[in-house]
């Protein structure tokens, strides 16, 4: 595999740099290692000997594919990011008027632009320019794994409404000139989404402001994105809807055969806490035929590393493993030819856990954005800091429960 493997790192896309093809090929080299190892382990366990060495040769390998991973896509993702020497692009007046408060104080050319906060009369902020809302919403799709697979919705207001088909619509086939009963009137339920705040208050000192050599805009983004990213990626897998967005994990989890509006799917391993010691990777397979051949072509894997490193010693009825590594930076891992998206907030595997998701995340989740972004300077509380009170309103939730089913580690 190793001539398949160079020939397909050199088709990495264009814009990687020398160290992110180094990185993974020496990816690829750990997993055919690791694939060596784990086929040793398995003919030992075939003649009744367990291969201690073996065993933490594999665990060994095991962390060391999870690390090289995550250096490829941390060098995917500063590769998107604009080089530091760029030139710097011709500012409007909104621009200059922002960056004049942020480094000042100054907010009289602002002044128009003032945003109140909901609810809360006496407090405000100022919008921060497009361009800066953008370079945080690009981060925030590229850290956070579940926005970056959901749908994605900006509103004006702080509620998304969708109404709802709970498909009891009827039909049926008539003759030329037979009479058409009247069929049943659908029955709609409306599914609302509001928006919850999100906040960070990074802070930077005055000689920080005052260097006309950093881009402040940029900082901004830089310091709020991981914070932001973290809170969002934990709220889209469990968040319970009071005060941030709900989770798709939130929802009532019931046995696919009865599930119904409002419910979320899902299939059984069989055992408590773990896969079937025979054929484990028959219940992944469940799992990918659990839900409509519509939602099928756009699936998507979901869940959390410890996961996937027990799954990918799995091995189909050829011998084949049937979790893949990613050949290029920036895509994800396959496991049965689906892609595979990391999401840390998913439970790890234990008696009665949800660990494992399935599903067309597209059409399943929902993410909506109130447009624009806050800032409000404070430089009295940390002194001598300048504290910047960033705020954006987020909400999120199951907009197609058929869409998504998750496989749960219990008996039945």
């Amino acid at each position: 595999m190793t001539t398949e493997s160079d020939s397909l790192v050199t088709k990495a896309r264009r814009g990687d740099g020398p160290e992110t093809r180094a990185a993974v090929r020496h990816f690829l080299t750990a997993f055919e290692s690791f694939k060596e190892a784990n086929d040793a382990r398995l003919a030992a366990l075939e003649k009744k000997r367990d291969d201690v060495v073996l065993v933490e040769k594999i665990e060994r390998l095991n962390k060391a594919l999870g690390a090289q991973q995550q250096k490829i896509e941390r060098l995917a993702l500063q590769g998107q990011r604009p080089a530091k020497g760029a030139a710097a692009p011709i500012m409007d007046e909104r621009k200059a008027a922002f960056r004049s408060y942020m480094r000042a104080g100054d907010a009289s050319g602002l002044l128009e632009t003032k945003a109140l906060v909901a609810g809360v009369d006496q407090e405000g902020g100022y919008l921060a320019p497009d361009e800066t809302e953008r370079m945080i919403a690009a981060a925030l799709k590229a850290i956070s794994p579940i926005r970056s697979i959901a749908t994605v919705r900006a509103i004006g207001g702080n509620l998304f409404r969708k109404p709802a088909s709970q498909g009891d619509t009827a039909s049926g086939w008539v003759g030329e000139t037979a009479a058409r009963p009247q069929t049943a009137t659908p029955t709609l339920q409306s599914l609302d989404f509001p928006t919850m705040e999100l906040y960070a208050m990074p802070a930077a000192s005055q000689t920080l402001l005052d260097d006309a050599v950093v881009d402040i805009e940029a900082w901004l983004a830089s310091e709020v994105e991981a914070e932001f990213a973290a809170q969002e990626s934990a709220a889209f897998v469990n968040g319970d809807g009071v005060a941030r967005p709900k989770g798709f994990l939130a929802y009532p989890i019931v046995d696919n055969a009865t599930q119904g509006f409002g419910e979320i799917g899902y299939i059984a391993t069989g055992v408590a806490g773990a896969f079937p010691a025979a054929n484990p990777a028959d219940k992944l397979l469940d799992l990918v035929y659990a839900g409509k051949q519509a939602y099928r072509a756009n699936g998507r894997f979901v869940m959390n590393r410890q996961t996937v490193a027990a799954i990918c010693k799995f091995k189909d009825a050829d011998g084949n493993y049937i979790w893949q590594p990613s050949t290029e930076a920036g895509t994800p891992a396959t496991l049965l030819g689906f892609p595979v998206i990391e999401a840390e907030d998913m439970p790890a595997i234990a008696a009665n856990a949800p660990a494992v998701a399935f599903g067309d995340f597209e059409r399943g989740y929902l993410v909506v954005d109130r447009a624009g972004v806050r800032v409000l300077r404070d430089p009295y509380s940390a002194k001598p800091y300048v504290l910047f009170y960033t705020t954006k309103r987020v909400g999120g939730g199951v907009q197609n429960f058929d869409a998504i089913k998750v496989l749960k580690f219990s008996a039945a």
